[in-house]
């Protein structure tokens, strides 16, 4: 199974340090949803893997992250796409959990549940973070410059052989062309 795990926030819809509350701030960056449609009809299946830490915050509750979601996945179809499932981090930034990235619980859950190994797996995403997560597991990072993407770059953290691309769509490409090259070799 050819599997892309996206960050949400700064990869799929614009980011706010604000965090993003309801469903009326979830606005996607232009071109997002058609990369996954892109991704889909090249044979991925697409998932989300997203520290919600508002939750644990008391910033929102989960019935409203869920209307969130559902807004997503509702202009995801509308553009042809889908995402086979959304993991969530809902835990406060201080917590000690597994599941908040850069820790690799999220990426271990997609693992079990897909039953993919990850060093197949795209990881996209726009904080070191998702990143870091990625490289933990062998997962296959790539860095947006969308959302925190230009910060994460200029940080000089970032390990030197992480494909940067301006943003999702240019990224669905990237991923698309290597397959189709690993298909033929």
């Amino acid at each position: 199974m050819k599997l892309v795990i996206l960050d949400r926030d700064g990869v799929i819809n614009f980011d706010s340090d604000q965090f993003i509350k309801n469903p009326r701030e979830w606005n996607p960056i232009p071109g997002s949803l058609e990369a996954i449609a892109q991704l889909n009809q090249a044979g991925f299946r697409v998932v989300v893997a997203t520290n919600q830490s508002g939750v644990g915050r008391g910033l929102f509750d989960m019935s409203t992250l869920n209307t969130i979601h559902a807004k997503m996945h509702k202009l995801v179809g509308l553009a042809g796409g889908r995402i086979d499932a959304v993991f969530l981090c809902p835990h406060a930034a201080d917590s000690r959990c597994n599941c908040r990235k850069p820790k690799a619980g999220l990426f271990l859950d997609i693992a079990e549940r897909f039953h993919v190994e990850l060093p197949s797996v795209y990881a996209v995403g726009d904080a070191l973070r998702d990143i870091q997560a990625a490289v933990s597991v062998g997962a296959r990072p790539i860095l947006v410059k969308t959302g925190k993407g230009m910060r994460t770059l200029e940080s000089g953290q970032l390990p030197a052989d992480v494909p940067v691309y301006d943003n999702l769509a240019k990224a669905a490409q990237a991923i698309i062309g290597t397959a189709n090259q690993e298909k033929t070799t």
